[in-house]
């Protein structure tokens, strides 16, 4: 019985992981990816669509995106788009093409991508965190209730204990990676 338990905290755990990494993608580190622009959502023909939906998106040198609209209509919207959005970038339109020049990142702003990562980092070991109590809530209901002995709810917690553990670990990593990538010059 308090597999399911484990499992459904397991899954939770899997989705905040997930989240987190989606996060820290859209965080630029000064160098062209097309995951930067995941998140941009163009009002194409009255309906917000994601960018990668109407165009073809590229990285043909280390500082520079390339997009593609399929439809020549849709380019005023996507150079609209991405002007409104915080990444800060200028496109350039040229026919059916955007292009993006990433810029250099200064030191003050590597700071503040830097203490931006920080906090997704702890929101997201204290969604982990919470994942944790909430499972551990479940198993003492059901020692309360005599489905669980005390061996048991023990071993259970421990389980929950390793899983917290192994996901706290992973966003540990993903959090060294991102910002050594982000400290690079």
């Amino acid at each position: 019985m308090y597999l399911e338990i484990h499992k459904t905290a397991e899954e939770k755990m899997k989705k905040t992981l997930k989240v987190y990494k989606d996060e820290i993608t859209g965080i630029k580190a000064g160098r062209a990816n097309p995951a930067l622009l995941d998140r941009i959502m163009v009002d194409y023909y009255g309906t917000p669509t994601p960018l990668k939906q109407i165009a073809n998106i590229s990285a043909p040198e280390p500082r520079l995106l390339v997009i593609q609209a399929w439809d020549a209509n849709a380019v005023s919207a996507i150079e609209k788009a991405i002007i409104k959005s915080d990444l800060g970038l200028n496109p350039s339109v040229d026919n059916k093409v955007i292009r993006l020049n990433i810029p250099q990142l200064t030191e003050e702003r590597r700071k503040e991508l830097i203490k931006h990562l920080k906090k997704l980092t702890e929101n997201a070991k204290v969604a982990i965190r919470n994942e944790r109590r909430d499972a551990n809530e479940h198993l003492k209901k059901m020692e309360k209730t005599g489905e669980l002995t005390q061996d048991d709810l023990r071993k259970a917690e421990e389980e929950v204990q390793k899983l917290t553990d192994k996901y706290i670990e992973e966003i540990n990593k993903l959090f060294e990676k991102k910002e050594k990538e982000l400290l690079e010059v």
